[in-house]
């Protein structure tokens, strides 16, 4: 499956080819399908179920927003697939792709609007 890139997100980002919006602490994530802002940044608090994107975690100081469901958005078809940084462990995700910080760094000065991701499996 080809995606592409929509921009990216950070708390700290290095050098990068794609539009940069820093995380406020009031950047959340709407995954509450059947909203209207379903799979859209939106302002916290918000009245329905958001992710959070200023975490304790750090997982989001540093990703890309991929292309998935959000120009045609369809409820429950996937909401907030990112590439972002790894927890430590590297614990599975709920269906983004995780990398270290320092591979994070690494692709990042190659990566633009034009870039496409294979996703497998």
């Amino acid at each position: 499956m080809f995606r592409g890139f929509r921009n990216n997100f950070y708390r700290y980002f290095p050098r990068s080819n794609l539009a940069i919006r820093h995380i406020q602490a009031h950047d959340g994530w709407c995954d509450a399908s059947g909203d209207a802002n379903y799979n859209r940044l939106v302002r916290l608090p918000y009245p329905k179920s958001a992710e959070k994107m200023q975490r304790e975690d750090g997982i989001y100081d540093m990703g890309l927003i991929l292309d998935w469901n959000i120009r045609e958005r369809k409820m429950a078809k996937g909401s907030a697939i990112f590439i972002h940084l790894a927890r430590n462990n590297y614990t599975p995700t709920e269906g983004c792709i995780a990398l270290s910080y320092r591979d994070m760094q690494r692709i990042l000065p190659y990566i633009n609007q034009q870039t496409k991701i294979i996703v497998l499996g």
